[in-house]
């Protein structure tokens, strides 16, 4: 389905969880001198205007990135590439995550980033042109296969769905363990929805079993507003970076607090 546009949601308390989850381990992952290799299945546009009309209508961001970006350390890597984004494109911008790693990554990295949607693939060409970014117009999981393993074979990939069809919380275990037998080096980052219906939970329960060492980390939050079924965050991880467990429990206390 084509209908996710995340432009309403942009900044929320998903994304600062996810966001905040993923900068701290590719911070890590590139103080080793060796080259890595990010790959992203749902890219979104890269590139979101906390300002405009669809952002305000919500109101998500105003109750996620605007409160508790502040509650991090000012060196904390998710504030310090949110500083050099409103820098480069005004005070109102919230990078995807696509632009929020591509500001680690290092000569000799490389990056791939899918996106089906045509409207936010394009928008995505546009923000990433500068970057020299690697873009696939297509369904995510088939491009995580067809790019594993990838060359340099360190790195990580951000699965990031929008879960509008059921469905894919049946399927996801299956694609993450065909990617495993492809990369099994990899670090795989799976964010999922925390809705009041539980669906998330035979997945997670699925991945446990497939991936024992793998980090599962949730936040609970109020919904946004009446009506909103989003009442919490998870990311699941395979072969995390090293640390990314302490940052997982200092997440835990920010939402908490």
């Amino acid at each position: 389905m084509l209908s996710y546009q995340h432009i309403f949601h942009a900044g929320n308390l998903a994304d600062v969880h996810k966001h905040a989850l993923l900068c701290a381990m590719l911070d890590y992952m590139v103080k080793k001198d060796k080259p890595l290799t990010y790959i992203e299945t749902h890219a979104g546009r890269g590139l979101y205007d906390l300002s405009s009309a669809e952002a305000v209508k919500t109101g998500e961001a105003a109750q996620g990135v605007v409160v508790l970006e502040r509650r991090l350390p000012e060196d904390h890597p998710y504030r310090r590439r949110l500083r050099e984004e409103r820098a480069l494109f005004g005070p109102a911008a919230y990078p995807g995550s696509p632009l929020l790693a591509a500001g680690f990554l290092r000569d000799g990295d490389v990056m791939h980033l899918a996106e089906l949607h045509p409207q936010e693939y394009r928008a995505l060409a546009r923000v990433m042109e500068p970057w020299g970014a690697h873009l696939r117009q297509e369904d995510g999981f088939r491009a995580a296969l067809a790019l594993t393993p990838p060359v340099p074979r360190r790195g990580l990939m951000l699965i990031d769905p929008s879960f509008e069809v059921k469905a894919d919380y049946a399927a996801i275990p299956r694609h993450m363990a065909a990617i495993a037998r492809k990369w099994n080096v990899g670090t795989l980052a799976l964010w999922y929805p925390i809705l009041p219906a539980g669906l998330h939970r035979p997945m997670v329960e699925a991945l446990r079993a497939q991936f024992p060492e793998a980090l599962a980390h949730e936040v609970r939050f109020p919904p946004a507003r009446d009506g909103h079924g989003l009442v919490g965050s998870g990311m699941f991880v395979v072969n995390p970076p090293w640390g990314t467990d302490d940052e997982a429990a200092r997440l835990t206390a920010l939402f908490a607090g």
